[in-house]
C-alpha cells in the first residue's frame, strides 16, 4: 500500500472503530480479539485439564489468540519435581510463582522463589524448576513468542505421556541440556 493510500484509510478507520484492525495490518500481524475472555481461577481456558505427573497444566491464553505472539498457561498442583533441564531455541520463558516455594536453575545458577517472585529463563540459556515446598506450589509460565509450546503440552500432558527426552524437545524446537533438577 502506498503511504498517501494508507493515511487517507488511517484518517477514516479511527472513525469506523477499525482503527486496531489499520494498525494491525500494518504492522503485518492479525489483530487481537476485541473479546475480552475471562477465565477463571483455577480453570482451562478451554475447560480442560492437562496432567505432566508433577502438575496440572492450564491454558489461560493461547497463541491462537494472540498471532502466535504468547502463550501463558498456569502449573497447578506443582508436587516435587520438574520437567528436565532445557532451553528454548526461540522462546523466552516468564515464570511467577503465585503459591508455594519452586527451585529455578537458569545458567547454572539456582534459586528457591516464593509467593510473588519471578525469574525469567532466556531463550538459549538452559533453564529448569522443581517443587520443592512442603505444599504444592502453583505458578503462571508465559513463552513469547508461543512457538510449538502448546503443542509440547498437548502432546505431553496426557496420561502415560512420552519420554521427555532429547528427540522429544528437538521436535518442539528445544534442547534437552539433563535431568529434572531435585530440591
Amino acid at each position: 500500500m502506498e503511504r498517501r493510500a494508507f493515511l487517507k484509510t488511517a484518517a477514516v478507520l479511527p472513525a469506523a472503530g477499525l482503527d486496531i484492525f489499520a494498525l494491525a495490518q500494518a504492522a503485518g500481524t492479525k489483530p487481537a480479539t476485541a473479546e475480552a475472555h475471562v477465565v477463571p481461577e483455577g480453570q482451562d481456558r478451554f475447560g480442560e485439564a492437562h496432567s505432566l505427573g508433577f502438575s496440572t497444566i492450564l491454558f489461560k491464553t493461547t497463541p491462537r489468540e494472540t498471532d502466535g505472539g504468547l502463550l501463558v498457561v498456569e502449573h497447578k498442583g506443582l508436587g516435587k519435581g520438574g520437567p528436565p533441564v532445557h532451553f528454548h531455541l526461540h522462546q523466552d520463558e516468564w515464570f511467577y510463582v503465585m503459591e508455594g516455594e519452586v527451585l529455578f536453575e537458569v545458567a547454572g545458577v539456582r534459586k528457591t522463589l516464593r509467593a510473588g517472585e519471578s525469574v525469567l529463563g532466556p531463550r538459549m540459556v538452559p533453564h529448569g524448576f522443581a517443587g520443592v515446598g512442603e505444599t504444592p506450589a502453583r505458578m503462571l509460565i508465559a513463552f513469547t513468542p508461543a512457538g510449538k509450546m502448546e503443542e509440547f503440552f498437548r502432546t505431553t500432558a496426557v496420561p502415560n505421556g512420552p519420554k521427555m527426552d532429547a528427540p522429544l524437545f528437538a521436535r518442539f524446537d528445544m534442547q534437552y541440556v539433563g535431568p529434572p533438577l531435585v530440591g
